[in-house]
């Protein structure tokens, strides 16, 4: 039987997800060469699907290109709007394998794009074509990623109906390799210092120009080696970390964030609320706390098949 929220322990399944991290940006690069520059990067991320996770149209030419991950039968597919398809079984293989069948790939399809082939907000990153250290895939471990990501996008979603300001779509970062959705106050944001390991400052500061509260999903990191939800605001207003949060959450000061350990929600007696009133709570403070319109901003969560109520 299927999880609805699957076990998640990082040290368990570090070495796939650290390939697979460099796999999606290989993907990602793909996306953001052949793609017209969208604000705050939104036309970089990668998408959860039914199968996995894709890139959603890519344009080439006057046709469509579409990557994706299946992680139920664990392939690589590139399809084209001309009908033509080519596949890669995920194996156990090193980055720079993966590359250069992903380039050969796309070759098959009458495509060729360059791109930029140093891994970015990843430690010691070393090029593309120069990895052959991360080469683990562990088949159940990334499909057990893929159905946690599956239930966080589905409450991020919800979460992001109750929003009549400007919101991102719940997009997956394979920089960062986290799912997000962002909510934006309506005003710009002072410029952003930089300093993101692995992150170009010119792309830092366009994707924070304006003052933000974001949200998502993460599956953990040495540093942190544990999965969670995370909120954030930028710029973080006065008393934002002080903030009252429900149940396990906390503000971790070295991160700049509130996070809620996965474990805390997928054990819970009823996790989807668990994660929304976290969702809900972290946004407040950074609401109340920024001095946002809310009255404005805000509306009721949208309701399935029923047009959303005017004030």
């Amino acid at each position: 039987m299927l999880e609805d929220w699957p076990r998640l322990d990082y040290l368990a399944w570090r070495d796939t997800l650290a390939t697979l991290q460099l796999w999606t940006q290989v993907v990602g690069k793909v996306r953001l060469a052949c793609t017209p520059w969208l604000n705050h990067g939104w036309h970089v991320p990668l998408y959860v699907t039914a199968r996995g996770l894709g890139t959603s149209p890519v344009p080439i030419a006057h046709e469509i290109l579409e990557i994706e991950f299946d992680f139920v039968a664990h392939w690589l597919t590139c399809r084209t709007s001309r009908g033509d398809q080519t596949k890669m079984l995920l194996e156990p293989q090193s980055v720079s394998t993966f590359y250069r069948r992903l380039m050969a790939m796309l070759a098959v399809l009458g495509i060729q794009v360059a791109i930029d082939t140093m891994p970015n907000e990843v430690s010691e990153p070393v090029r593309f074509q120069d990895d052959h250290r991360h080469q683990t895939y562990d088949a159940d471990a990334a499909h057990r990623f893929w159905r946690t990501l599956l239930q966080a996008d589905r409450i991020l979603k919800l979460f992001r109906t109750g929003f009549v300001g400007k919101a991102s779509p719940v997009h997956f970062f394979w920089g960062s390799f986290d799912l997000a959705v962002t909510r934006f106050s309506g005003r710009p944001a002072p410029l952003h210092p930089g300093g993101v390991p692995g992150l170009p400052d010119v792309v830092t500061r366009e994707a924070y120009s304006h003052e933000v509260s974001s949200a998502g999903f993460w599956p953990g990191s040495d540093a942190f080696p544990e999965a969670a939800f995370y909120s954030y605001a930028y710029p973080e207003p006065p008393g934002f970390r002080d903030a009252k949060m429900p149940g396990l959450a906390r503000f971790e000061t070295a991160m700049g964030e509130f996070l809620l350990p996965y474990e805390a929600v997928r054990t819970a007696a009823d996790p989807d609320a668990a994660l929304l009133g976290f969702l809900q709570a972290s946004y407040a403070a950074a609401a109340d706390a920024g001095r946002w319109d809310r009255a404005a901003l805000e509306c009721a969560l949208g309701e399935k098949g029923q047009p959303r109520r005017l004030a």
